[in-house]
């Protein structure tokens, strides 16, 4: 039986620190479970970053102060520790924090493989069936209802918690399901008169309106970003005088959709503050179920009397209704799928590869949806629309670096 000595005197090396004869290590259980009133780095509040992907984690999480240790009261997985380092007065704390995984090159691949993949079906498929049956309006709607239902399923199925909801959160959602709105139908409507890719390279500059909208609500931005939203408008302006399919339906709506995407973005910074608890997939959900109530009564007004007609010509064009019913089906839930998978790629990525990402993904689709119609393209409209991608990418990298200076000064 191995018996340990408690009587041997086990030598130390002098210690260089030096303490208070009245300093105690306080072991008791009331000093164990004492709060402190200052911000302390056990507590940490985790919101959601970025809008709607699957999570179900809470809204609050404790960690241990061991970054070595799970928390007892979290079963969170890795990749969904929070980023935000702890608040604290003492400058020398050291950050105890644990970093985030960064995604391996496989991750990547599949991460941007699955988002580019769903929108260029989506595209491909939303393009057919408005080829046969030209009423935006109705699709549109289609679209936002098959969103609908998809949450609705997952909430139902409890694959998504569903969150609570309140009249304040609602009221708060009205105006960004608004802008929202608007932006879908004026895209559908732009998708319906030019070429996919047309419509694409016009969107391509709604960094341009956000730059204004923030500047005339006060946001300042550095020289390198206003230069580099001067290629976007160039780039546009040189592929929408070359354009083969130019319509001027076409070129407003894409324009009108990238103001109200936009509006969009800033009035939700303004009026969903209060609301962080909800993760980004639950308020896309809400949006597009508000948005669907906004659009449809809208879309019977516009459209409602040509729908008969207009079906009994698209099947006769198409041959087949299952045919048909698959491309308006497929349209509606890849255009749920790609923007819910391009918030989960924000979970996995930085915001600047998500940028560098974005741009891509244009070039993927205008490239994807050339070769499926057979777009005709000229040189001169091949160089504008090369021109204003990159000044995306441009704004990308100049939006980044002033996003970096911001914290370093906070």
């Amino acid at each position: 039986m191995l018996t340990l000595n408690l009587n041997t005197t086990v030598p130390f090396s002098k210690s260089t620190h030096h303490f208070s004869n009245n300093t105690r290590l306080h072991t008791s259980s009331s000093a164990l479970l004492h709060i402190p009133t200052k911000p302390s780095i056990v507590t940490r509040i985790h919101v959601p970053p970025y809008p709607f992907g699957f999570s179900s984690k809470p809204t609050s999480q404790i960690h241990c102060l061991n970054p070595k240790l799970p928390s007892l009261f979290s079963s969170k997985p890795r990749s969904q520790t929070p980023k935000a380092k702890a608040a604290s007065s003492d400058a020398s704390e050291p950050n105890l924090t644990v970093p985030k995984p960064k995604a391996t090159t496989r991750q990547l691949a599949l991460i941007f493989g699955l988002w580019y993949f769903q929108n260029i079906v989506f595209n491909i498929f939303n393009k057919k069936a408005l080829n046969v049956f030209p009423f935006p309006w109705l699709l549109a709607s289609f679209q936002l209802f098959a969103g609908s239902v998809w949450m609705l399923i997952l909430w139902s199925l409890k694959l998504q918690p569903c969150p609570k909801i309140s009249k304040s959160f609602i009221v708060a959602l009205l105006g960004p399901a608004l802008f929202h709105t608007i932006g879908h139908i004026s895209a559908c409507v732009s998708f319906s008169k030019v070429a996919v890719s047309f419509t694409h390279v016009i969107k391509s500059s709604e960094p341009v309106f956000s730059v204004v909208f923030s500047s005339f609500l006060g946001d300042t931005y550095p020289v390198q970003v206003w230069l580099s939203i001067l290629p976007i408008v160039m780039g546009c302006s040189l592929a929408a005088v070359t354009e083969v399919s130019f319509n001027l339906q076409g070129l407003w709506g894409a324009l009108i959709s990238n103001v109200g995407f936009v509006l969009r973005n800033i009035y939700s910074k303004r009026s969903l503050q209060s609301f962080k608890e909800v993760d980004g997939l639950n308020l896309y959900g809400w949006i597009s179920i508000i948005s669907l109530f906004y659009l449809f009564p809208v879309a019977v007004f516009v459209e409602g009397p040509q729908w008969v007609q207009g079906y009994h010509r698209a099947i006769a064009s198409v041959g087949k209704p299952s045919t048909f019913y698959l491309w308006v089906l497929l349209s509606g839930v890849f255009y749920h799928l790609y923007n819910q998978s391009s918030y989960q790629a924000l979970d996995e990525i930085s915001p600047l590869t998500f940028s560098v990402g974005n741009t891509m993904k244009r070039v993927v689709v205008i490239v994807s949806t050339v070769l499926v119609f057979r777009n005709p393209v000229r040189p001169l409209n091949a160089l504008g629309s090369a021109v204003a991608i990159f000044g995306t990418f441009l704004y990308s990298q100049a939006t980044a670096k002033k996003k970096k200076e911001a914290e370093k000064k906070n």
